[in-house]
């Protein structure tokens, strides 16, 4: 365990490095150019050569990229080009509404796939099946907006049961979560279901029906154990995407996250900003992957065994 978890990081350090290297050299493919939209339509030539050599952006490519990862080194992602403050601070002022967001989204999406699949699987063929999987194609194929808009129509709007936008109760949590969860709720019910058919088909559980045991212990406590391991994998992966993903309902329910932040900063050209959040949620995937990684030996005894 401790090999895979120093492998991992020299894996992860690695992965930040590329992520970096990719993101550094698309963003600077823009046409835009950071300089003039600091400086407004108005400003002169001169002005706006001022801008670039004091952002450093009319040193060489490969000189600003050397400074930008020796300052990641040092724990410093620059400074933002519009708001002239550290890009550090920033993001750490926005990330605990984002990981309380991921974590309620995380819970809804994994509560309902997980519930809605091994029913689909024990009830495989039938009409109960049929209607989980064509709800969870309807939950994947739903665009984040849409299904924001609705709730707020019916939860907020007509019912008056939650608030229409903010942060900082738990009631203000609920319909971003819901909304999160019922789109990612569809990748789950239909892995789980997949899962569960084919653990339901293996020896051992013919060995535990022959033996007598209840349909609900042979479910609960030998088939679904052994068929959660690939959500493990999935959660591992939402955690980074939630970082940086939810843009849309971030936006939607005025939630004053990382997502609200990128999307600022890609309005405005703010390099610095979208560079640290490319990492952060790279980061943020690495780490979730590493966490999978070390949950699933105590979930999987097979796993310890190699």
């Amino acid at each position: 365990m401790t090999f895979l978890i120093l492998r991992r990081f020299v894996q992860a350090a690695l992965i930040l490095l590329g992520v970096a290297a990719i993101t550094f050299l698309l963003l600077y493919a823009l046409p835009a150019d950071p300089a003039v939209l600091i400086a407004g339509r108005s400003a002169t030539p001169a002005t706006v050569a001022a801008i670039r050599h004091e952002l450093g952006l009319d040193q060489p490519l490969i000189l600003q990229f050397f400074h930008y990862v020796g300052g990641i080194l040092h724990g410093d992602l620059g400074r933002s080009y519009t708001q002239k403050t550290a890009v550090l601070p920033l993001l750490l002022a926005r990330l605990p509404a984002t990981l309380v967001l991921m974590a309620a989204g995380i819970v809804v999406e994994v509560t309902i796939g997980i519930t809605l699949g091994t029913i689909a699987a024990v009830r495989r063929g039938g009409l109960v099946d049929r209607l989980v999987m064509m709800a969870s194609f309807v939950g994947v194929s739903a665009p984040q907006f849409v299904v924001a808009l609705l709730l707020l129509y019916v939860f907020a709007a007509t019912l008056g049961w939650f608030p229409m936008s903010g942060y900082g109760t738990p009631d203000h949590v609920v319909l971003p979560a819901m909304t999160l969860g019922v789109l990612g709720a569809g990748w789950y019910a239909r892995m789980v279901r997949s899962a569960m058919i084919d653990v339901l088909n293996q020896d051992y559980v013919r060995t535990a029906r022959a033996k007598g045991l209840s349909s609900s212990r042979i479910v609960f406590r030998h088939a679904l154990p052994n068929a959660i391991l690939p959500i493990i994998a999935m959660i591992g992966i939402d955690i980074g995407q939630f970082m940086s993903g939810v843009v849309v309902v971030e936006a939607v329910y005025g939630w004053p996250g990382i997502g609200q932040l990128a999307w600022q900063a890609i309005q405005q050209v703010d390099i610095p900003i979208i560079m640290g959040v490319t990492l952060v949620s790279a980061l943020a995937i690495v780490i979730g992957n590493l966490l999978a990684d070390i949950i699933a030996p105590f979930i999987d005894p097979r796993i310890r065994a190699q």
